[in-house]
């Protein structure tokens, strides 16, 4: 016995202390999320997350008073925002029904003048107001069709070019000049293909037209000038492979095309009209374009950002003024990513955004004359980026051969033998963990845990084939991945062996729950957060929203009779680690039935379950008080059985 309490005594004198985790630094929101400079360069048009929505303000830049704002209902986000001219912002809204959930674009424009006046709600597919009341006028409650901004129209000051969807699923499309004062829309185009997304060129002709039909297959057309018979470009059915617009050049001769490929990365290339040939422009060994970097005196495509490691900008024309300006950004902020996010209509000045996998985001004006930067606002000033623990990317071979790409974030001092958290993304299919600052891998971080997010097949930025191997693998081969990786930071000598926890939300929370029944002996706990667990009640709720999606729910899902075999809900009994299960009452992505369907399955099969459901909040908690709540009872959950630490 005394031998014990000696030895007892060594290992507390030994094992590492870790303070408790300050949560509050990671429920802080940010003041301002985006930026865009005016075309004057007199004011700033910046996003503001509140609790439960994302409002728009607008900044006189001499003094960052604000002039203008712009604030719509709960659950409602500015989905992008454009200066339609040197006076007026046009917003487009979104919606998101909870933190976890994918903001979808609902189809209304807002606009707001610079200094406050003349707000109006220029189109929705709820109503129009009865007069130029802006945000919370009195709607007229008639279906109207949705509307989406495809081009400011740089060289009209009235107008912009929308794309006008009428009500119902698989819509057909058409395009529209949109008078952003008085609300007159001229039509200018119909679609030849349902669910279009349009690509105008530099002089705001629409040229391109991408959408699909009921069968979900993509097709691309395009069109020599208005009023030009509609051609076709690409069909995925037969080209095997999705190509889409990315732009034009200022002569609209050529097009910026970019398309996947049959293996590996999509790539992008110029496209001549005329002839229909191609010419590679670009294309990284492993990963997809990740944004097009346009020119900073014109709208037209001069390069592309990629994320590996960290992120690289490429250019078509390395001795273009744009790259020379990247390449000056990049010298003077090493070991960050560079974005120019908007420029003066003269150019000299321009919003440039940096951030990396320890700093959440900087703002600075460039003088792009005088070569000098003057910082506006930093995101997460209350983190210092040399204390953030970096977040490095890794590579691994899944059992099949496969290689898999994921991000590894290490506490501060310590790399083996270390308490871990896997944290399988949600989605799944095209979503994929970033190289940047991640709130949820800082957190577990900070409390002790080296945490993986493992961009396993079917998520996005790996290419077509890399997607494609996702399909109807839930469960499967996708589950197989997250074992692998697994077991690949055992082997690496970074996982404790027996302190390992696998949690997620969304997709995530699905993964984790069925990680947890597929190797009962590989996870000492688990976590679902609003996820989905079963998935023969997914299928047919999916299938019964439109045809087309019946039809994904075909592709990706599989046949609904044989999913019972790889739904949580059926596999309680082989679960043997703790699970905790979080989730909200108006969570239409997925409901908490799932959930509570789950508790009930993991009790009959007398495993220890503890679960916080929270009636009004959605796919996520949004109310500080809930999250706060939530990640005090997660990490507490995962200190009880991994040993980290607590929050504060």
């Amino acid at each position: 016995m005394a031998g014990t309490l000696v030895l007892l005594a060594a290992w507390m004198l030994a094992a590492p202390v870790v303070a408790q985790v300050d949560v509050e630094a990671y429920l802080k929101r940010d003041r301002y999320e985006r930026m865009k400079i005016s075309p004057t360069g007199e004011y700033m048009a910046v996003t503001v997350p509140l609790e439960d929505r994302t409002a728009l303000a607008v900044l006189r830049l001499s003094d960052m008073t604000m002039t203008a704002k712009a604030i719509a209902g709960e659950n409602s986000l500015v989905d992008d925002f454009w200066w339609a001219n040197d006076e007026r912002v046009v917003l487009g809204m979104a919606q998101r029904l909870g933190s976890r959930d994918a903001p979808y674009a609902i189809g209304e424009l807002h606009a707001v003048n610079a200094d406050g006046s003349r707000p109006m709600l220029l189109a929705s597919p709820y109503g129009i107001p009865d007069s130029n009341a802006g945000i919370g006028g009195t709607i007229r409650m008639n279906l109207e069709s949705a509307v989406f901004l495809i081009d400011p129209l740089a060289s009209d000051q009235r107008n912009v070019l929308v794309a006008s969807m009428l009500p119902g699923s698989d819509p057909q499309t058409r395009v529209e000049k949109l008078d952003i004062y008085n609300r007159q829309r001229t039509s200018v185009a119909t679609a030849p293909v349902r669910n279009a997304r349009f690509t105008a060129d530099v002089s705001g002709e629409v040229r391109f037209a991408r959408g699909s039909g009921y069968d979900n297959v993509s097709k691309l057309y395009y069109r020599d000038a208005r009023g030009e018979a509609w051609r076709l470009v690409n069909d995925e059915s037969k080209s095997g492979v999705v190509v889409h617009a990315l732009g034009f050049s200022e002569d609209g001769r050529t097009a910026y095309l970019q398309s996947e490929m049959a293996a590996g990365p999509d790539a992008i290339f110029a496209y001549d009209p005329a002839t229909g040939s191609r010419k590679e422009l670009l294309r990284d060994v492993a990963v997809d374009p990740l944004r097009t970097i346009h020119r900073l005196d014109a709208y037209e495509p001069a390069g592309a950002s990629f994320m590996t490691d960290r992120i690289r900008n490429r250019f078509f024309d390395e001795a273009s003024p744009t790259a020379r300006l990247y390449r000056t950004l990049e010298k003077a902020f090493p070991n960050e990513a560079v974005a120019v996010t908007s420029t003066t209509a003269d150019g000299s000045k321009a919003v440039v955004h940096v951030w990396s996998d320890r700093n959440n985001g900087d703002f600075y004006l460039f003088d792009t004359v005088r070569k000098t930067a003057r910082g506006i606002y930093s995101r997460r000033e209350w983190f210092d980026p040399e204390k953030v623990p970096p977040t490095r990317a890794v590579q691994l071979n899944a059992r099949d051969g496969m290689t898999l790409h994921g991000y590894l974030t290490v506490p501060s001092g310590r790399e083996k033998e270390l308490p871990v958290v896997i944290l399988p993304h949600g989605g799944p299919f095209g979503v994929f963990d970033e190289w940047g600052f991640d709130d949820d891998s800082q957190m577990l971080a900070e409390a002790g845990y080296a945490v993986l997010r493992l961009n396993y097949r079917g998520s996005g930025n790996y290419g077509r084939d890399y997607l494609q191997a996702g399909a109807r693998q839930w469960g499967k081969a996708m589950q197989d991945d997250l074992t692998d990786a697994t077991r690949w930071l055992i082997a690496q000598q970074i996982a404790d062996p027996s302190r390992i926890c696998i949690f997620g939300g969304s997709y995530g929370g699905y993964a984790a729950l069925m990680g947890a029944a597929r190797e009962p002996g590989l996870y000492a706990c688990a976590v679902g957060y609003v996820g989905v667990y079963d998935l023969e009640k997914m299928h047919k709720d999916t299938a019964a929203d439109s045809r087309s999606l019946k039809t994904w729910a075909g592709d990706w899902l599989g046949e609904r009779d044989a999913l019972g075999a790889v739904s949580p809900v059926n596999l309680a009994g082989r679960i043997k680690a703790p699970v905790f299960l979080a989730a909200g009452g108006k969570d239409e992505r997925a409901p908490i039935a799932h959930s509570k369907k789950m508790e009930k399955a993991l009790k009959a099969a007398g495993v220890p379950v503890e679960t916080l459901y929270f009636p009004s909040e959605g796919h996520g908690f949004y109310t500080d008080e809930h999250r706060r709540e939530y990640y005090t009872r997660l990490l507490s959950f995962l200190s009880k059985h991994l040993g980290g630490a607590t929050a504060k």
